[in-house]
């Protein structure tokens, strides 16, 4: 590993990261490695690749990568200062990388996102060692420089987004204050499941409460959201009805504009629905309520529907 040619540790991270996803790894090989200098050397690797030339970070990344996906090593990595290795490494991709970014760029970010998103989802001190807004500006930079070569990026990149803003508001209230709901919405037509991610991340923030719905309110999603609903998906649909459901259940007014904007019309196309039509109902009888009513008994009597 302190071979100065490149070639070397390429091949070398390559045998590695066979051996890491080997059926007996987690309690045979894993272990070995983690009471080795390994690690170590994998995130110094992984977090010069901009510099030392990316073909033996991409394959320690990996390395890495298997490593996290065994489930029994996070504390150790944790130890070891992955978190700010990896993130520290996507803010030089956003900073450093020009905007025609060089080919095999995504096979370095693509293993670095997905070592961050299961790190941040299964511990759950990972959100406070991360909490600096620069990452989603980084995650925004990476995706503006690789989405259009590269149309799976944009899912990795939102996994690690839902995952950040999952349980913390931090990542929450950046979002917002960074003004990044416009551009996280302009995901959404990427794939199936790009939609399901932006709009379980909007879920995310509107889960934290009033000021939250509110200024996701003020923010233009409503208008963006009306679209969404006239999507024959029932994943996709069912997912935007939460997100309705918490902006009502929060923030009355929104119900308010969206019937202003005919939104109740396209609610009712999915009356028939199987799997849609008790969401759909529920927040039909929401946006209904007479302009007095009591907002939290209102919106309280729908919760089961989104149970």
């Amino acid at each position: 590993l302190q071979s100065p040619h490149e070639a070397v540790l390429e091949g070398l991270g390559y045998v590695l990261s066979q051996l890491l996803q080997a059926k007996e790894a987690p309690a045979e090989i894993i272990p070995l490695v983690l009471d080795s200098v390994l690690p170590q050397h994998m995130l110094r690797l992984v977090r010069s690749g901009l510099k030392a030339g990316t073909g033996a970070a991409v394959e320690f990344a990996w390395c890495l990568h298997y490593i996290v996906c065994s489930h029994t090593a996070n504390a150790a990595l944790l130890s070891l200062g992955a978190l700010p290795a990896l993130s520290s490494l996507l803010l030089d991709v956003a900073s450093e990388v020009p905007q025609d970014a060089p080919e095999g760029l995504e096979l370095l970010v693509c293993p670095v996102l997905r070592c961050l998103s299961n790190l941040v989802a299964e511990e759950t001190s990972c959100e406070v060692q991360l909490q600096d807004e620069r990452l989603l500006v980084a995650l925004f930079l990476i995706l503006q420089r690789l989405l259009q070569q590269h149309p799976f990026i944009a899912q990795e990149c939102l996994w690690l987004l839902n995952n950040l803003t999952a349980d913390q508001p931090f990542f929450c209230s950046a979002l917002l204050s960074l003004d990044l709901v416009p551009a996280l919405l302009q995901l959404m037509p990427c794939s199936q499941m790009a939609s399901v991610l932006v709009l379980t991340v909007l879920c995310n923030i509107a889960e934290k409460g009033p000021a939250y719905c509110q200024q996701l309110h003020q923010q233009p999603a409503l208008p963006l959201l009306l679209p969404t609903l006239t999507l024959p998906d029932p994943e996709v649909v069912g997912q935007c009805l939460e997100l309705l459901h918490l902006l009502f259940l929060h923030w009355p007014e929104a119900a308010a504009d969206f019937v202003r904007q005919g939104g109740h019309r396209a609610l009712e196309q999915h009356r028939s629905t199987p799997e849609l039509q008790e969401r759909v109902q529920a927040l039909l009888d929401m946006v209904r309520q007479p302009p007095g009513a009591a907002a939290f008994s209102a919106c309280h009597a729908t919760l089961s529907a989104f149970s």
